[in-house]
C-alpha cells in the first residue's frame, strides 16, 4: 500500500472512531468563541475584533478538515463566522435592552429636533430624534434612533432613560430583548448546525452516497458516448483538456471553464491533477455543472 493511501486509510480510521467527540469539540470552540467575543464587544473595537475573526475562520477550517469535508470546510466556515458574529452583534443589543429595563426611568419626553444618518453608500440612513423633558432639561444619552420617521419636532413621546446617560433612549416597544435574544440563540444554534452537517459531509455514509451518485455519472456518462458516437480514449480526452487549458482564455475572473461532458472518462480529481501539472488548481464548488480552473481558487479539489 502506498504512502498516500496509508494516510487515507488512517485518516479514515480516526474519522470512523472519534467523528462525534471531534465534532462536540468544534462546537464547544464555537460557542467558547462567541462567548470570547461577546466579552471582547464593549472593549475593542473592529480594528481588534475583525483579525480574530478572521484568524477564527482559519482555524475552523482547519478542524472542520479532520471531520474528513475537505472540499467545502472554507465555505461552512465562512458561515460559521458570519453566523457567530451576527449572533455577538445580536445579544449585545438584548444585554443593552435588558441593561436599560432593569436602570432606566420611564419618562414623557418631547421631541425637538430630528434629523437622519449622513448618507454612507447604499446604507440605510436611520432618523435621529433630539427630546427634552417636560422641564425642558435635555434626555441623557445618545438621540433615541428609528428606521423610519415616527415622530415630529413637538411631539410627546415615552421613553426609558438612562440615569447614567450611557445607553441610548429607548421606547418601551424597542427596549423588549426578547427578540434579540430569541435571534442571538437562532444564529448561534445555525453555527452549530453547520458543525453537525460538516460532520455527516465527512461521515463514510456521506462518501458512499457521493461514490454512488459518481457511479451513476459514470453510466450516464457511457450513455452520451453512445449517443453521440464518442469513441476516444482517456489519453486522448486527457491530452484535450490540457489543450484547452493551454489555449483558452481566463474569463473575468480569472477561470478556465470547461464542460465535463466532453471529457466522459476523465474524473474530476484526474482533471485536477492535470490542471496541476499546468500550473493551475481546479476549483472545488460553485461550478454549476461545469470545471473551472485558475491560478487561485477558493476551494481547491484534491489531485493526489
Amino acid at each position: 500500500m502506498s504512502g498516500v493511501a496509508e494516510a487515507e486509510d488512517e485518516a479514515r480510521k480516526r474519522r470512523v472512531r472519534y467523528p462525534v467527540p471531534l465534532a462536540v469539540g468544534i462546537g464547544c470552540y464555537v460557542l467558547a468563541v462567541i462567548g470570547g467575543m461577546f466579552l471582547l464587544a464593549d472593549d475593542f473595537g473592529p480594528g481588534l475584533q475583525v483579525p480574530l475573526w478572521i484568524v477564527h475562520g482559519v482555524v475552523l477550517i482547519q478542524l472542520i478538515r479532520k471531520l474528513g469535508a475537505k472540499e467545502s470546510s472554507a465555505y461552512a466556515a465562512l458561515f460559521i463566522v458570519i453566523t457567530s458574529a451576527m449572533s455577538v452583534y445580536v445579544i449585545v443589543v438584548a444585554c443593552d435592552d435588558l441593561t436599560l429595563q432593569q436602570r432606566g426611568e420611564r419618562v414623557t419626553s418631547t421631541v425637538v429636533r430630528e434629523w437622519r444618518d449622513p448618507a454612507q453608500g447604499r446604507k440605510a440612513r436611520d432618523y435621529n430624534y433630539e427630546l427634552e423633558h417636560q422641564d425642558g432639561t435635555k434626555v441623557l444619552g445618545p438621540a433615541l434612533k428609528a428606521t423610519s420617521n415616527l415622530y415630529n419636532a413637538g411631539q410627546k413621546v415615552t421613553v426609558i432613560e438612562d440615569p447614567e446617560g450611557e445607553l441610548r433612549p429607548r421606547t418601551p416597544g424597542q427596549a423588549d430583548a426578547t427578540g434579540e435574544a430569541r435571534g442571538s440563540g437562532a444564529l448561534a444554534f445555525a453555527a452549530l448546525g453547520a458543525v453537525g452537517w460538516m460532520t455527516w459531509r465527512g461521515s463514510d455514509t456521506a462518501k458512499r452516497r457521493d461514490e454512488a451518485k459518481r457511479k451513476t455519472s459514470s453510466r450516464a456518462q457511457k450513455l452520451y458516448k453512445t449517443v453521440t458516437r464518442d469513441h476516444t480514449t482517456q489519453t486522448e480526452q486527457e491530452e484535450k483538456l490540457r489543450e484547452t487549458l493551454r489555449t483558452y482564455p481566463a474569463d473575468r475572473r480569472g477561470y478556465i471553464k470547461v464542460h465535463p461532458e466532453d471529457y466522459p472518462d476523465v474524473s474530476q480529481h484526474r482533471a485536477a491533477r492535470i490542471a496541476w501539472e499546468a500550473g493551475l488548481r481546479a476549483e472545488a464548488a460553485g461550478n454549476r455543472g461545469s470545471w473551472r480552473f485558475g491560478e487561485t481558487v477558493i476551494e481547491e479539489v484534491p489531485h493526489d
